[in-house]
């Protein structure tokens, strides 16, 4: 089964922080990818920006070897890569003064019928500088938008600066606050799964759905994040963004169609749905985490601490109990938990139903386990649906637990792009349903914030866990009290 590429019209792509790691790692390789697909029309552009002195041959090169880093060897093709780098420009400018503005205004000037997109891959303290400059020089075409990454704001109160600043510049249809995990073909499957099925929606609600778990992993430790990351941490590093828009996507109701704001509509209602975790229940219903020394894959790996190099309580997994106040969720616990240097690399949500009401089998077929949807975001996308069957062959009644499973990867005979692929394209076609809205932002760190603030005011430590394991022991307590327990690697 093949799939099909329709090309996008031409654009110019403006990446601030050209040279920095995200655009070496995913932006470049993205647009590279998607000039192979045929999906590229001319005379598309992509202009690297940043503070670095660089000329145009020198930012291709720097595009070459980054290419030639990321890509697998079968994607290199020699006419292609030169192709590609034909279309890359590169303009040094200062967020913070005027240098290097009159000269992308320029370039850009020469292809003012373009699509023009501003692709912000720097810090979030300058998102509000580079706005307003891209305005005081009058680069905004009626067809240009802005890209934000996250983190926007370490709070509600910082978040809504940021969005007043670059709101008094662009309009809200203009503005796409870009989430990676949106773009992963899983997460969209997860909206077929429901509503283009009948199969699990009407069974997606309290009468028949025990309890939700949402995992995301990571096996690595600071990598390079250090300054960034011991100042936010996991609670708002990942379940801000990350997490809370896969909990939306698995409890909205069905949006009335596709559009990017019917969607977004209902992701807010989720969002505005979730029971405040305050006071005494943060400690509760919270854990914080900080991994200790210990060994993964590649052997003996240093504890936080040591990697930071400083005292630090900063948490590197978070795990939470969730509920959301809504006819259809009433009862029904969502487990979120994420975090580093645990013991493998893995997203996944996992949908437990009730166990069935009464078993007819006697004690020798087995025990009856109850069905599971088992959605892996990473780092092999698929489906899984767990069911009970008899055990083949003669000599009585035998019932096993299997798994009906279904890799994307063996499924359909195409290559998985990477979620920075589709978004990026779903930039230039100005389709919003993969971004977040403002007021999705904000109402998600309306729900964080008091989380933050129970751990402050409590004094909620870090609990200690070993490098390659699944996380201290509190976190396991929260779930098993309950009666339940994490769903680990098949």
């Amino acid at each position: 089964m093949s799939s099909q590429i329709i090309p996008v019209e031409a654009f110019d792509y403006v990446v601030f922080g050209a040279t920095g790691d995200l655009a070496e790692r995913k932006l470049l390789p993205a647009l590279y990818h998607r000039q192979l697909a045929g999906q590229l029309t001319e005379p598309t552009r992509i202009i690297g920006a940043s503070r670095t002195p660089m000329t145009d041959e020198e930012f291709r090169d720097f595009a070459r070897k980054a290419l030639k880093e990321f890509l697998k060897k079968d994607e290199w093709d020699d006419g292609q890569i030169n192709t590609f780098a034909g279309r890359l420009h590169y303009v040094a400018v200062d967020a913070k003064d005027d240098k290097g503005w009159d000269e992308l205004k320029k370039l850009l000037d020469t292809g003012k019928d373009l699509v023009r997109a501003f692709y912000l891959a720097v810090s979030p303290s300058i998102f509000g500088d580079i706005a307003e400059k891209i305005r005081d020089h009058k680069l905004i075409t009626k067809s240009t938008r802005i890209v934000v990454e996250k983190p926007i704001g370490r709070d509600l109160a910082s978040a809504q600066t940021l969005n007043d600043t670059i709101g008094k510049v662009f309009k809200e249809e203009q503005i796409f606050r870009i989430d990676h995990y949106l773009g992963k073909e899983t997460v969209q499957n997860l909206m077929a799964l429901r509503f283009a099925n009948a199969l699990y929606e009407p069974l997606w609600n309290s009468a028949h759905i025990d309890h939700v778990q949402i995992t995301v992993a990571e096996s690595v430790g600071l990598e390079g994040r250090v300054s960034y990351y011991d100042k936010a941490g996991a609670l708002r590093d990942m379940v801000q963004n990350h997490i809370l828009q896969l909990l939306c996507l698995v409890a909205m109701e069905p949006p009335a169609s596709m559009e990017a704001e019917a969607v977004r509509d209902e992701k807010l209602k989720v969002l505005r749905s979730l029971k405040p975790i305050v006071d005494g229940d943060v400690e509760k219903l919270t854990v914080r985490g900080q991994y200790r020394a210990g060994a993964s894959a590649g052997g003996p790996v240093s504890g936080y601490l040591e990697e930071l190099g400083s005292p630090s309580d900063t948490e590197t997994f978070v795990a939470i109990k969730a509920e959301i106040n809504n006819w259809r969720w009433a009862g029904v616990p969502f487990y979120l938990r994420t975090g580093k240097r645990l013991a493998s690399r893995m997203s996944e949500i996992v949908v437990s139903f009730k166990p069935i009401p009464h078993s007819i089998f006697d004690e020798a077929a087995g025990r009856v386990v109850a069905n599971q949807l088992v959605i892996r975001l990473q780092p092999d996308e698929g489906v899984r649906q767990w069911l009970m069957i008899k055990d083949p062959g003669p000599g009585g009644m035998r019932l096993r637990h299997v798994s009906l499973d279904m890799s994307f990867a063996q499924a359909f005979d195409v290559r998985n792009p990477d979620a920075y692929e589709r978004l990026l394209m779903d930039v230039i076609r100005s389709n919003q349903t993969l971004f977040m809205r403002r007021d999705e932002v904000e109402a998600a760190w309306k729900w964080i914030d008091p989380i933050l603030k129970g751990w402050e005011e409590t004094g909620q430590k870090t609990q200690g866990y070993t490098s390659g394991t699944w996380g201290p022991s509190q976190a396991i307590a929260l779930i098993e009290r309950d009666g339940r327990t994490w769903h680990e690697n098949d």
